[in-house]
């Protein structure tokens, strides 16, 4: 990024913004080199500025929450990150028994399904252990034990790319699985939840954290799941041999690929479908393990996985990413 680019960003947002900060600092999985630019925007209205001006200006964004569910390049990016957090964060109640929740994107989802479970409203409870912010859960659908965002969302407040802050009704979006099809950036929602009693709450939600830590990597630097589990329509017959549902972790646990390491990343002996970072692992070692596997899955099994992770660019990269 040319001087004239960081005098135009310091003078739009002042402090808000900084410059070449090592984006390993803000993933889950510890890996990316220097954002050119990053953002901590304050309000709504402060990413609406910076995608009007990346958009006149022709410059590269990326939105980021916890940095989940992504994978940044060791070559950094070179554009502006727009990192959504306390800022953007706030939380409303409102309607009839406190159901409605309006909801900031840059709210850490874990500590959403905590606040609900004890204000007594259930709903988005089962999401404890997804390990990123609202906005970034509802741009992609997040989901955990039978419950997704798509299930109580009413609204979305979108920045659009070129800057336009609009409310989206949820009736109007392609909710898919793991996906919502918008483009843009969240920065609000509003969640319908339901009068439930806070002691069973708080004993499920103790529950799914409990069977969350048990069976993942939870406390090691990962992206989560890397790989969508494959649709039931598409399994051939080499993979009928596993028990429904069939996932992404057994297959790879079935190839004989826990343990798999290249450089610093492993293929967690704990759950097939997690990388993690055992010591100074590169975007490149990941991307080397993401590619063994699919190889050995396809030629062992016949299923083809895909990529859940999100593979971030130097520069090519508009989205939302947890």
């Amino acid at each position: 990024m040319n001087a004239e680019l960081r005098a135009e960003l310091r003078a739009r947002f002042g402090k808000l913004v900084t410059f070449d900060v090592p984006l390993a600092r803000f993933t889950t999985f510890r890996i990316g080199g220097p954002a050119a630019a990053l953002l901590d925007p304050q309000r709504p209205e402060d990413v609406a500025a910076a995608l009007c001006m990346c958009e006149d200006l022709g410059l590269p964004w990326l939105a980021l929450g916890l940095g989940s569910n992504l994978l940044a390049p060791d070559e950094g990016f070179h554009g502006l990150v727009i990192r959504l957090g306390k800022g953007v964060g706030a939380t409303k109640r409102a309607g009839p028994e406190g159901t409605l929740w309006t909801v900031g994107a840059g709210l850490p989802t874990p500590l959403l399904a905590r606040r609900s479970a004890v204000a007594g409203v259930g709903g988005v409870n089962r999401l404890v252990g997804v390990p990123g912010t609202v906005g970034g859960g509802v741009f992609m659908n997040a989901g955990a034990h039978g419950q997704e965002f798509r299930d109580v969302v009413r609204w979305v407040d979108l920045v659009a790319p070129t800057g336009v802050l609009s409310r989206v009704d949820a009736s109007n979006i392609d909710w898919q699985y793991r996906s919502s099809g918008l483009e843009g950036i969240v920065v609000a929602v509003q969640l319908q939840l339901e009068p439930e009693d806070p002691a069973s709450l708080q004993a499920a939600l103790r529950r799914h954290l409990k069977r969350r830590k048990a069976g993942t990597p939870f406390d090691r630097p990962c992206c989560g799941s890397v790989f969508r589990n494959p649709d039931a329509g598409t399994v051939p017959e080499r993979a009928a041999q596993f028990a429904e549902p069939l996932t992404a972790g057994k297959l790879i646990d079935a190839a004989g690929l826990k343990g798999f390491r290249v450089g610093g990343a492993e293929v967690s002996t704990m759950h097939g479908n997690y990388i993690v970072n055992t010591r100074g692992a590169s975007a490149s070692d990941v991307l080397a393990v993401i590619e063994a596997v699919r190889e050995q899955v396809l030629e062992r099994f016949g299923v083809t996985l895909r990529l859940e992770v999100k593979l971030i660019g130097p520069g090519d990269a508009k989205g939302f990413y947890g």
